[in-house]
């Protein structure tokens, strides 16, 4: 397979072409013909111009690519090779949403012949790629797994914003549902992964691994935001503490803040689900979870004490909110915590504005139901630094005493401003 790939006498589809997907596609289309599918038909227009619409990729990614963008069935019946980076939520009850996966696979099943290739790189739960997905392929083409075609799944590694560890200098974990498979996947993946590829002894065992990276990161950043709980009862800065306790050479360095996107604050939940339904409760991954899920509205509750405390009326006050991605860096607003911040000072009568150099403003309001404002005013009782986008690091003291009242707050949720705010209130986790 993969020799017939390099000679472009096969063809590479990748299902999804989101923050995942579409840099994955793009790299392979350097080497090997591509057919890049997606549902989106807005996307694909963009993309076709050589737009990335995660705003993640220059347009010089797109040059000299072998690539064709659709969401053609047609079309997707010229590939032998398929890789799905569709995203894999949850819904409003924190279960795995397979809908768009399933519905992946079914566009596969519908085109699949003997011969080809399965990938999965969506994060599932371990099983789901043999128990949920393989069936579908079998029943709507007809085919068996390992006789007629193969699967196997290597999961995503991804980090939005990051342009250092991208896809070919990541190293790539593979798997395969027979020793042929293992090997075909491996080297096609190395087509285009500089770093190397690790080869799991089972999809299962790659599945695990994948959902374990989130889990970790979670729970550890979980503990870190439980401590900064703790040490705000007590008067200490959580920051002050993580900087002394990070001389030890083993100290393990996490620090709290908001955890959403798309990843860490829903993985984990994956995990949850599959464990229950084979009997067992995951205590320390809920309660991680539950931890972190709390934050934002531990964070206005806070502000809102600040503003108490400073002798004004709460339902009368005004609060900036700087930043409503999900992270710093990148225009991503999926499963963004900040939404709570702003649910929760709404709940107390607080007239909020938020602003953010990167979101969109029509996404949010899709998303979450608030609008950014175009311009930062002035007079607010609080400012909440929720994201530290490069954007504000340049703000000092000043700047905040220009938008803020005499005895406004500043909350800066990742501790950027510490050691530079002398004489405003001021208030991090």
């Amino acid at each position: 397979m993969h020799q017939e790939l390099i000679q472009k006498k096969k063809k590479l589809a990748v299902l999804g072409l989101g923050y995942v997907g579409l840099p994955i596609a793009l790299e392979f289309a350097g080497k090997i013909d591509v057919i890049g599918f997606d549902i989106n038909e807005a996307r694909l227009d963009k993309m076709r111009a050589g737009i990335d619409p995660s705003g993640e990729l220059s347009g010089d990614h797109f040059k000299n690519k072998s690539i064709e963008f659709t969401a053609s069935l047609d079309k997707l019946k010229e590939a032998s090779f398929f890789i799905v980076t569709v995203p894999t939520p949850i819904d409003e009850h924190n279960l795995p949403d397979l809908k768009p996966l399933l519905g992946a696979t079914k566009s596969i099943g519908k085109v699949l012949k003997k011969g080809d290739y399965v990938v999965y790189e969506s994060t599932v739960y371990p099983g789901c790629t043999e128990e949920d997905c393989i069936p579908i392929l079998e029943e709507l083409s007809g085919l068996k797994c390992k006789t007629d075609f193969k699967v196997g799944y290597s999961p995503e590694r991804i980090n939005p914003g990051d342009h250092e560890h991208t896809i070919t200098k990541i190293l790539k974990v593979v798997s395969g549902c027979d020793a042929e498979s293992l090997e075909e996947i491996a080297r096609t993946y190395e087509i285009i992964v500089q770093a190397g590829v690790f080869r799991a002894t089972s999809i299962k065992v790659a599945e695990a691994a994948k959902i374990i990276e989130n889990t970790q990161r979670d729970v550890n950043i979980a503990l870190m935001n439980e401590l900064s709980i703790i040490f705000n009862k007590m008067g200490i800065n959580s920051y002050d503490v993580l900087e002394a306790a990070g001389t030890k050479w083993n100290f393990i360095r996490f620090q709290p803040g908001l955890v959403g996107g798309h990843c860490i604050g829903v993985d984990p939940y994956y995990l949850t689900y599959k464990a229950q339904e084979l009997g067992y409760h995951a205590q320390v991954i809920n309660s991680g979870r539950y931890v972190n899920d709390s934050m934002g509205f531990y964070v206005a509750k806070q502000t809102v004490k600040k503003i108490i405390a400073s002798g004004k009326d709460v339902s009368k006050s005004r609060v900036l909110v700087m930043g409503a991605t999900f992270k710093e860096n990148v225009e991503d607003i999926r499963n963004s915590k900040v939404a709570d911040v702003v649910k929760e000072l709404v709940s107390y009568g607080v007239q909020v504005e938020v602003t953010d150099p990167r979101a969109d403003s029509a996404e949010l309001k899709h998303e979450y139901g608030f609008e950014l404002i175009k311009e930062i005013g002035k007079d607010y009782d609080a400012a909440i630094v929720a994201v530290n986008h490069s954007e504000y690091k340049s703000f000092d003291e000043n700047w905040f005493k220009s938008i803020l009242t005499k005895d406004g707050v500043l909350v800066d949720i990742k501790g950027i401003y510490k050691g530079k705010i002398k004489s405003l209130s001021y208030w991090s986790l």
